[in-house]
């Protein structure tokens, strides 16, 4: 099928002569200079993907200089170049011609703005010819010089593999014979035989036995990677959520844990805490009450750093999580030692086994348990209910792996399953489970909504307040439900074969303080129940508190929930939250009115945007600048989920590190380094910076012991 030029009053085809035809670039930018500078006014509504596939111009629309033949067969264009040479005028003479090309008139705004692109192009040129200056005017190098670099190249490759593939500097063993307790070395070695010659070069003279690099040297490589890599994630200005550092966690002062971010933020970082937010902390055990105190410190110094919920752990989770009660944290501690003993092979096929013994008169039930456990289910919104139905199936699991009769698990795991099986044949722990199941019942759907579209999220906002009158009514008549748990309890105890009992810690303490037995159901109520019921009401109330409340009804202004709500919102009651962050603040009540009108008297044919993300790459929101600014400031909110985040990927490269390595063989640096596998990184920019450092007569420097760390992830 021959090919038609689409540049006006050019009526060239492939067929009729041996010019090139090029393709429309696929970048969007360069296709849009593409069809300015083509004027016509029919192919500015194409996506960039519909004009590359559908249109050509020939090669007498570009300077010749842009136009490379690489063969007598394949003639490409530079990548830079841009269409210059049209007819814009043979139409006048023959009007019939502007049938199927319609010139496009430029107003004197067009013009104006293709002046400027002009002007900008010309500067950048400008710019580029001066770097080549500069280029051709620096110092050449010296043959030592290059060799170090290139040596240095070597090196900071071997760290990046060795960070890429989770392999811990040094090994557990050491061979005196072979002295390959050092991997970084062992590596080294490799590539010195494989032809190296940098490598070679400065280790050739080396003796055997002796070590390539001191500590303090590799530590020296080690910050550099880290902070060039951290760099070049601050460096990109858009929304995003990612791992960035490791912070030392400090034991029993949350004042001095403030600061120690404070400094890492501002000082390391250049970042400013009065631009902070939102921040959010996934925490478990006893750390999660030093991060709740940590929370409440930053909001007291920065008021609009608001503490809401993470968007990638289920609220009930989180809830649990937060309750300071030993029973609760114990509950908590099974739930992820039974997600990690599940990840061991053949343990799932032991489970869906005990699962169809349990129900074998209900099959249909039997087989939906075991699709849910194959698939996450304790990082599920529903996960004590799953907990509580599988609780017996469980149990049976554990004994038989314990039991091994077939011999195909290892003692560790069925140390692992002995361990499990004695911790949740307790009855508290089965109290606990119930009591967790039935009162988070209230908050599961309000957590679903929370990570759910913008309209769940706002959805969730307005039904907080049935939320807590649910929860407040339990309380008022706690005596009633605790009867009905307690008696779920006790029927599943005694299927599980559990006896019903009080805890023998707390049995002893009575008797030494002369206070008399106590009933068991009575001890429930007082130390299980109660306190359960009126902790996540307590969280509930200060993870949305009002300056939360008031963020998350401001997503009305997103046009797929204006919608919902009939363009009946009043944003503008709920602004004052942000009023700092708003260009014209006086100005807002004005420019929302004008929002909703926007919307509200659309055509059919547009559809309303239903994210933030949207909304903002609309090309009019910058006729709003009220509103752009206040969405800008609301996706920022940790509770919403980042239009393709890599948060969730980050923990799970972050947990398959921490698994793969040995705990004495952790490093930070090298784990920063792999979980940011996906971030680019320049090689030549990271020898610059340790040229610059460490020059290579300087004497090594002190290496800084880092203790046990803390995860810090920030969201851009």
């Amino acid at each position: 099928m021959p090919n038609f030029c689409a540049a006006p009053n050019c009526t060239r085809k492939s067929t009729q002569s041996d010019l090139a035809f090029f393709r429309f670039p696929r970048d969007p930018e360069r296709c849009r200079i593409w069809v300015e500078n083509c004027r016509r006014a029919d192919l500015e509504a194409k996506t960039a993907d519909q004009l590359n596939k559908h249109y050509r111009l020939c090669a007498k629309h570009f300077d010749p200089a842009m136009v490379c033949k690489t063969s007598p067969y394949r003639t490409v264009l530079k990548d830079t170049a841009i269409p210059t040479i049209f007819d814009l005028t043979s139409h006048l003479k023959n009007p019939y011609t502007r049938h199927r090309k319609q010139i496009k008139e430029l107003t004197d705004e067009d013009i104006q703005r293709i002046k400027e692109r002009r002007l900008a192009s010309a500067e950048q040129t400008i710019k580029k010819e001066d770097l080549s200056n500069i280029a051709d005017n620096e110092p050449q190098l010296s043959a030592d010089e290059k060799e170090y670099r290139d040596y240095l190249r070597s090196l900071f490759e071997i760290l990046f593999m060795l960070a890429k593939q989770a392999i811990p500097l040094t090994t557990g063993r050491v061979s005196e014979e072979e002295l390959k307790s050092n991997n970084f070395q062992a590596v080294i070695d490799y590539c010195m035989n494989a032809g190296d010659e940098a490598l070679r070069k400065r280790f050739e003279v080396t003796a055997v036995n002796s070590e390539y690099l001191s500590a303090a040297q590799l530590n020296q490589l080690l910050d550099v990677c880290e902070n060039t890599v951290r760099e070049e994630m601050l460096m990109e200005n858009v929304l995003r959520e990612e791992f960035v550092d490791f912070l030392p966690f400090v034991d029993g002062d949350e004042a001095a844990l403030v600061e120690s971010l404070e400094a890492l933020l501002v000082d390391r970082w250049g970042l400013s805490m009065e631009d902070c937010r939102g921040q959010a902390h996934k925490a478990t055990g006893t750390s999660t009450t030093k991060m709740k105190a940590v929370a409440v410190l930053l909001m007291e110094k920065y008021p609009l750093a608001l503490h809401m919920p993470c968007s990638h752990m289920a609220l009930n989770i989180h809830l649990a999580n937060n309750l300071p009660f030993p029973n609760v944290q114990i509950v908590m501690e099974n739930l992820r030692r039974i997600t990690s003993f599940f990840k061991t092979p053949h343990t799932q096929d032991e489970l869906d086994k005990a699962i169809s013994i349990q129900f074998q008169k209900n099959e249909e039930k039997g087989n939906a348990l075991k699709k849910m456990c194959s698939s996450g289910w304790t990082e599920q919104h529903n996960i004590f209910d799953v907990l509580l139905d599988i609780l017996p199936s469980l149990l049976l699991c554990m004994d038989s792996i314990r039991d091994n009769a077939d011999g195909k698990f290892s003692s560790c795991v069925t140390a692992d399953a002995y361990s499990i099986g004695e911790s949740i044949a307790d009855f508290e722990v089965i109290v606990t489970v119930v009591i967790l199941k039935n009162v988070l019942t209230f908050t599961r759907a309000f957590g679903r909504n929370l990570q759910g579209e913008t309209l769940d999220v706002f959805s969730a906002a307005n039904s907080l307040t049935a939320v807590l009158y649910s929860l407040n009514e339990v309380n008022d008549n706690i005596d009633v439900y605790h009867e009905f748990w307690y008696s779920e309890a006790v029927s599943l105890a005694a299927l599980m074969q559990i006896p019903v009992s009080v805890p023998r810690l707390f049995l002893r303490k009575q008797r030494a303080a002369d206070l008399g037995e106590i009933q068991a159901e009575t001890y429930f109520k007082e130390y299980v129940t109660v306190p359960v019921i009126r902790g996540i009401m307590q969280e509930v109330e200060d993870m949305f508190c009002d300056n939360n409340l008031r963020a998350l009804k401001c997503l009305s202004l997103v046009p797929a929930v204006m919608g919902h709500m009939k363009f009946n919102t009043t944003e503008e009651n709920f602004a004052e939250v942000y009023s700092g962050d708003l260009p014209n603040p006086d100005t807002l009540p004005a420019e929302l009115h004008c929002w909703r009108i926007k919307w509200k008297h659309r055509g059919k044919e547009v559809r309303l945007p239903t994210t933030i993300h949207e909304t903002l790459q609309l090309p009019d929101v910058k006729f709003f600048p009220n509103v752009d600014a206040f969405l800008k400031v609301l996706s920022t909110m940790p509770v919403l989920k980042v239009e393709k985040g890599t948060g969730e990927t980050a923990t799970e490269r972050l947990q398959a590190y921490l698994g793969s390595v040995p705990a004495k063989h952790l490093n930070k640096s090298l784990a920063m380094l792999h979980i940011n596998t996906h971030v680019k990184h320049d090689l030549d920019v990271m020898v610059d910076k340790y040229c610059r450092l460490y020059p290579e007569d300087d004497p090594e420097a002190e290496v800084e012991d880092v203790g046990e760390d803390v995860i810090v992830t920030k969201v851009i």
